[in-house]
């Protein structure tokens, strides 16, 4: 009942922008609230950004006033605008399920993920 798809990732020069996109379930998108998720080689999986159901959001540290997570209500859609990216934003990206009002992961359920590279 619960389906994430990530899109959108690329490479892309410092400086550059992203726009990524995660197609979810309506049950996944009208039940849970939604977040993204990032993982670099050799390194833990950390939350990003995350969005509640009044669209209340909440970003980690170092992409803080660079990346904006927005929802689209008619189209069950997470995005997350990623502007000025950095290098040590390479990673990959997946959205997720996380417990309202956190970037903590509510389930064990994960997309396929979207592949971000920043080059210098």
């Amino acid at each position: 009942q619960v389906q994430l798809v990530e899109s959108g990732g690329g490479s892309v020069q410092a400086g550059g922008s992203l726009r990524l996109t995660c197609r979810a379930s309506v049950y996944a998108y009208n039940h849970y609230c939604l977040g993204w998720f990032r993982q670099a080689p050799g390194k833990e999986r950390e939350g990003v950004a995350a969005i509640n159901n009044f669209g209340v959001t909440i970003y980690t540290d170092s992409v803080k006033d660079r990346f904006t997570i927005s929802r689209d209500n008619a189209k069950n859609t997470l995005y997350l605008q990623m502007n000025s990216l950095k290098p040590e934003d390479t990673a990959m990206y997946y959205c997720a399920l996380v417990r309202c009002g956190t970037m903590i992961a509510g389930s064990d359920l994960w997309g396929q993920g979207t592949q971000v590279t920043v080059s210098s």
